[in-house]
């Protein structure tokens, strides 16, 4: 039985992933804030819940302790905001700014860094975080989006540190961009649903190799300009 851990997963595409890897027969290390919420409890299937603030990389590091031993193919890193307040030039909020990297780009690292011994264990051995095409410094056409472009700039960067520094362990290491998704926080606007948006990067995930290891993929399987 494969087993996958993801971030994030009380709602949005977080819980979607969940529903899935859930009906394909997968353990799920399902991570959450509020891990007692109703549509996460009634997902059915092999699902362990955990109470996980992203931003606390104590608790990060205490659950890692606690499910030690526990073979992990595929780590997720999904949880992530916004940072609305530190948008647009002239208006941007500091400490919104510090927090949007602190969930976007450190807690996806400390993460990685926690359960990497897990993952270097299991048959799959891939570290998946969400990332987004505005975090693409080639394709920034239209600015602003200050404080989560960057953030999600830092997380690319980062894991494609990740990806070298763990390539002689056997590890995949990716980032995905989900597309513009209607979830709360890519509104009802966005044209990419959210099972839409799950079957292509799922199917992405499914077929990682070696090869893809460092790589910016959209959920259709396309490379991003970085």
């Amino acid at each position: 039985m494969p087993t996958i851990l993801l971030t994030g997963a009380s709602r949005g595409l977080g819980i979607e992933f969940v529903k899935h890897y859930a009906a394909a027969g997968w353990r799920v290390h399902a991570c959450a804030r509020d891990a007692d919420t109703a549509p996460l409890k009634a997902v059915k299937g092999d699902v362990r819940r955990h109470t996980l603030d992203v931003a606390d990389f104590a608790a990060t590091t205490k659950l890692a302790s606690s499910l030690k031993g526990e073979v992990i193919d595929v780590l997720l890193a999904n949880a992530g905001v916004a940072g609305r307040e530190a948008t647009d030039l002239g208006r941007i909020d500091a400490d919104v700014w510090l927090e949007t990297f602190r969930i976007n780009a450190l807690a996806p690292v400390k993460l990685a860094e926690a359960f990497v011994d897990h993952v270097a264990a299991s048959q799959r051995k891939a570290m998946v975080a969400i990332s987004s095409r505005l975090g693409s410094i080639g394709l920034n056409h239209e600015g602003g989006r200050y404080a989560y472009r960057a953030s999600k700039a830092a997380l690319n960067m980062a894991w494609k540190s990740l990806a070298t520094d763990t390539k002689a362990r056997g590890l995949t290491c990716v980032v995905l961009h989900p597309g513009w998704v209607s979830t709360d926080m890519g509104g009802a606007q966005a044209p990419v649903t959210p099972p839409v948006s799950i079957a292509g990067m799922t199917r992405v995930i499914e077929g990682l190799t070696p090869a893809d290891n460092g790589g910016f993929i959209n959920y259709g399987g396309a490379r991003f300009e970085w």
